[in-house]
């Protein structure tokens, strides 16, 4: 029987054990050893890793996200078949600590490597050994692609031992607190928020430009729908002529919540909340609608309300006309 190792541990696993698709866990065993185990019936698992994807343009992108957001990169090296992959990547979904360490602080991205014949040059050119070690591997990139650790994972697993009777189960995993002392120590420092703040008004001086200063936190599902529109090529083109982007983030800041306190004096709820400055730092037009926080603008009253703001900072007529367009026809069922 042919194996193909996932880690290197002092059980063997097959290419078959612990994959939730593959059939049985099998371990090699000695001579007269009680038979393998059933595994605990589990539902099919959707795939985790692209074999299609373009692993140097997803790396690329996160490594610009991560250093727009002050994060770090988290690549898993692994691949569909291998079942300690899907036990790490479950892991870091479902444990609540370990998933909020993921969202604020990593963007992870999965990278296939196939039967150790694919993206393999990509994980040498990051020093990933994973011929030596097995999958899945972790790499932590910071926000210039700079390579802070490799970390073969079999050192986080709990250790794995025989089931007590014949046709027992096996609990495999990984150890919670090694997991998360090992994404605690490559977390980037935090930003102070005044300090972003200020950084951003010097440079709207020095361009002669507004700051669009936008309030956020990472488990914000309207706040990443305003940053992604304004990261958009043909938006952030547009926005780039009048303002410098800021963003607070008043969980990951110190300081973010008072900033947002600062400015959002009617204490409008809700995020994003956002607001358009001057480089001395007067408020030129705010998000708070007579209605409320306009927020992501969505609704069509919402959308009139960013325009009459982007009116106020002295955009082209053209320019507003184009950001209005493009809110209108990007709308999907709410």
């Amino acid at each position: 029987m042919k194996l193909v190792f996932c880690v290197a541990a002092a059980l063997v696993v097959s290419s078959a054990s612990l994959a939730q698709e593959k059939g049985p866990i099998m371990l090699v065993r000695p001579a007269g050893a009680q038979p393998a185990a059933k595994p605990a019936a589990k539902p099919a698992h959707t795939p985790i890793y692209d074999e299609a994807a373009d692993a140097r343009a997803v790396i690329a992108a996160a490594v610009a996200t991560a250093k727009k957001e002050n994060r770090r990169v988290l690549i898993q090296w692994g691949a569909n078949w291998c079942g300690w992959c899907t036990i790490l990547h479950d892991t870091l979904k479902k444990d609540r600590g370990l998933a909020h360490q993921i969202q604020y602080e990593y963007d992870l991205v999965h990278v296939d490597v196939g039967q150790f014949d694919r993206n393999m040059d990509l994980a040498a050119f990051y020093g990933a050994e994973l011929r030596g070690n097995g999958i899945p591997y972790l790499t932590v990139l910071d926000g210039d692609g700079k390579v802070l650790t490799n970390q073969p994972t079999g050192p986080l697993e709990r250790p794995v031992t025989p089931p007590t009777e014949p046709g027992g189960t096996i609990d495999a995993g990984y150890q919670l607190d090694k997991v998360g002392e090992f994404l605690k120590k490559f977390e980037a420092r935090p930003w102070q928020a005044e300090e972003v703040l200020q950084r951003g008004l010097s440079e709207a001086g020095a361009q002669h430009k507004a700051v669009f200063l936008h309030f956020g936190a990472p488990w914000c599902g309207w706040c990443h729908k305003l940053e992604g529109w304004m990261s958009r090529p043909e938006i952030a083109a547009l926005l780039d002529k009048a303002f410098i982007g800021v963003k607070i983030d008043v969980d990951r800041m110190p300081g973010g919540p008072e900033v947002l306190a600062k400015y959002n004096t009617k204490a409008a709820g809700g995020i994003p909340w956002f607001v358009f400055l001057s480089p001395d730092g007067k408020v030129i037009a705010d998000s708070t609608a007579p209605e409320g926080n306009t927020g992501f603008p969505y609704k069509d009253e919402e959308i009139a309300y960013f325009g009459t703001m982007l009116k106020k900072a002295n955009l082209p007529e053209a320019d507003i006309d184009a950001l209005i367009a493009s809110l209108k026809s990007g709308r999907e069922t709410k």
